[in-house]
Formats: C-alpha cells, sequence, structure tokens
C-alpha cells in the first residue's frame, strides 16, 4: 500500500473499508462522496435482496447438516458484504426445517447474492483509495478497482489493461487451464454448489469462467464412481485462490500508478496560462 499522510486523506482508510464491509456505501458517505454512496447501496443491497428472493433465502440450506455453525458461512463469497449475510442468517437461517424441493431460481439466487458479496469488495477496494486522496490524478490514471474488477472477471485481464500483456496472457493460460483440467478430473461436479459448497466459493473467484462453465456444463448427473474427483476439485478451486494473488499483483501496481499520477494536497494549484501579452 502506497503510504499517504494525515493532511492528504479525506479520512480513516481503514474506517472507510469497515463501514463499507457492513453496509455497502456507507463508506463513501463517511468520505463525503454522497451521490456515489447512495448507488452502492442500492446497487449491492438490491443484488443481494433479490438473490434472497430468488431462492427463497435458502441459499445456504446447501451446506451439509454437519457443517453448517455461526461461522460456516464466513467462507463464502456472500462474507463480502457482511451486514447483509448476518440479516439473512437471521431471517432464513440455513433454509427450511424439513426436506423440501428448491425453488426454481435457486441457482440464479446463489448467484446474486454471491456477485453482491463480491462487488462489495471492490467497492472497499475503492472508497479505501478514495479515503487517501483529496485530489484525483489526470483522467488518464486508471482506477485500481476498476482494475482489480476486471482481474476477477478474466484473469489476466487486470494485467492486460495495465500494458502488461505478458504476464496477463500468462496468468490467464495458467489459471483457466487448472480450472479446466480440474473441471475434467472431477467430471464436472465441481460445477455445482450444492455439490461441493465450498469448494464452488473458492472457484467463484476465478469469475468469468467458472460462472459460463457453470451456465453451459454444470451440474451433470454422476452415474458411476470418479476416481480423481478430490484431486479436481482441489485444482479447481486453487485456481480461483490463485487468482486472487493476480488481483492483488493488479491492483498493487495500479495503485502505485495512481499516486504517482496525482498531485500531493502540499503542491499548490497551477495557474492557467495567461493568452494576454504583456505590453
Amino acid at each position: 500500500m502506497v503510504p499517504t499522510s494525515s493532511n492528504e486523506r479525506r479520512g480513516d482508510p481503514n474506517v472507510a473499508v469497515l463501514l463499507t464491509w457492513f453496509l455497502p456505501g456507507a463508506g463513501h458517505l463517511y468520505v463525503g462522496r454522497t451521490a456515489l454512496g447512495l448507488l452502492v447501496l442500492v446497487l449491492i443491497e438490491g443484488l443481494y435482496a433479490l438473490g434472497w428472493f430468488l431462492a427463497d433465502g435458502r441459499t445456504f440450506e446447501y451446506l451439509d447438516p454437519e457443517l453448517r455453525g455461526p461461522f460456516a458461512t464466513l467462507l463464502t463469497p456472500e462474507a463480502g458484504n457482511l451486514g447483509a449475510l448476518l440479516l439473512h442468517l437471521k431471517s432464513s437461517g440455513f433454509g427450511a426445517s424439513e426436506p423440501m424441493p428448491f425453488p426454481g431460481a435457486m441457482l440464479l439466487g446463489g448467484y446474486l447474492t454471491s456477485l453482491s458479496g463480491v462487488l462489495n469488495l471492490f467497492v472497499a477496494a475503492h472508497v479505501h483509495l478514495c479515503a487517501r486522496t483529496v485530489r484525483a490524478p489526470s483522467p488518464s490514471a486508471r482506477n485500481p478497482a476498476l482494475l482489480l474488477a476486471c482481474a476477477w472477471l478474466v484473469p489476466g485481464l487486470g494485467h492486460w489493461l495495465q500494458g502488461r500483456r505478458l504476464r496477463g496472457t500468462l496468468v490467464f493460460v495458467l489459471l483457466a487451464g487448472l480450472f479446466v483440467v480440474g473441471t475434467g478430473l472431477a467430471a464436472g461436479t465441481n460445477l455445482s454448489r450444492e455439490r461441493h459448497f465450498y469448494y464452488w466459493s473458492g472457484q467463484f473467484l476465478l469469475g468469468a469462467p467458472s460462472v459460463l462453465f457453470e451456465f453451459f456444463a454444470g451440474h451433470p448427473r454422476v452415474t458411476g464412481e470418479l476416481r480423481w474427483v478430490d484431486v479436481g476439485l482441489l485444482y479447481a478451486c486453487m485456481a480461483g485462490l490463485l487468482n486472487v494473488l493476480a488481483m492483488l499483483d493488479v491492483c498493487g501496481v495500479a495503485e502505485k500508478r495512481w499516486f504517482e499520477a496525482a498531485p500531493s494536497a502540499a503542491e499548490p494549484a497551477k495557474e492557467p496560462a495567461s493568452s494576454e501579452v504583456p505590453a
């Protein structure tokens, strides 16, 4: 993290992040970005509310009964939106007490609540930057939070947008390849949150590849023994976890470039050049 002095800040960045974690948009309100904070609140909490409604609050019913506990959901993408997650658990818990058919939109509902949590992490990264920046850099500087989101959506895309194309290509090939190999070894069973709740949470961090694979080939029928399923689950999950390291690399370089382009708070504003010709 690039160090900044207190006179260059809008507020305490750690406070801004904690507020955002519990309530999306609260951190932006804290640093004075009211309009953006309200927009974030509506978008992030709206996604979670819609997913909750579509899944009838039963997303965490996927967990085996012996795994259900007070901290069982902290390893899920929804944990990025902690306030909504705690409200969800208090209101709906782990779903119905008796076996019932899942709602038809259960899969979509789970995706929306997961997306809400992941997006809020990027919002937290943005408000952390806002709290440490008084003056915005030139428009040519790309916002680290945006590049971070791109790095999640498509592994290597953040590097590519930074001009580090060789590294971006290597990240994509290695992580996407690891995921494809893992999916093949697991015979596609990793593409189901119902079957493998925590492994699914890990591979969701890979972004579009995991989502698209599940959309087109997820939830296959299992008719026999899968010899390499455990290895496949590990590979697919590791691809998502390794993408977190790639995202941190993107964010670190983007933040350095951002602050290099931003004028210091102590730097006087430049006067526009006068068009008058001295006598």
